[in-house]
């Protein structure tokens, strides 16, 4: 399970007031809730693309923090998804992923990723050496 923040000064249910309603429009069908640190996520057990096999998606609330958007894309192995001819899905899922991922965060792909680097290198920093 991936966590993102927020770009500085914006919350996640400023920049997604209906998640549920969200998550369908780009993933399919909630099919059930899971439990992740104490919040409910939605689960979509038969997701639009072919590409998905299942995705987990929704805010985990922090005490005294901001919400962060969890997500959890599970995808079939890409030899399955060409074998059934489904090549041109693969595209369709990275943009869903991305476009879904700008509309929570406000953050671009290699915003995320730089800020997830910054956080691993934070970690790392706090770690005494032995």
């Amino acid at each position: 399970m991936r966590e993102y923040k927020m770009r500085r000064g914006e919350h996640l249910e400023e920049r997604i007031p209906d998640m549920e309603g969200t998550i369908e429009e780009y993933f399919g069908s909630i099919t059930d809730t899971e439990e992740y640190n104490g919040s409910d996520l939605y689960v979509v057990d038969d997701p639009d693309n072919p590409v998905f096999e299942r995705i987990v998606a929704g805010a985990v609330a922090y005490s005294g923090k901001k919400d962060k958007l969890a997500v959890h894309f599970e995808e079939r192995p890409a030899e399955d998804v060409i074998a059934e001819g489904n090549a041109d899905a693969a595209a369709d899922a990275v943009s869903a992923k991305n476009d879904f991922l700008l509309e929570a965060t406000g953050r671009d792909a290699q915003s995320r990723r730089e800020s997830m680097k910054r956080d691993v290198e934070d970690k790392d920093a706090d770690v005494p050496d032995a």
